[in-house]
């Protein structure tokens, strides 16, 4: 695939970048590269190549799933203006 200098006026307000007229066609060549090597690489054959989820072998550590108030109640209602029974009061907004 072939990039010109009008596909890169295209990309480049696309992208809000503002390109001088004299580089337009410099940018067209890099991009035509970039775009010449992935096609090379889509000629590579990956059909038995198991499909990778991380580039490091490593495992985190894992924590159980339970259903917990943080045991912090008493620092998070210290910024409240008004609590009562452990919970915000807050303004009566339906009458």
């Amino acid at each position: 695939m072939s990039i010109d200098a009008a596909t890169v006026t295209k990309i480049a307000r696309l992208a809000s970048i503002d390109v001088p007229e004299g580089e337009k066609e410099h940018f067209a060549k890099e991009l035509s590269g970039i775009l010449q090597w992935i096609e090379q690489l889509s000629e590579v054959n990956t059909d038995n190549v198991p499909q990778l989820s991380s580039v490091s072998d490593t495992t985190l550590p894992q924590r159980k799933d339970e259903v917990t108030d943080g045991h912090i109640r008493e620092d998070v209602l210290a910024n409240a203006p008004m609590s009562d029974y452990g919970c915000f009061v807050v303004p009566k907004v339906i009458e």
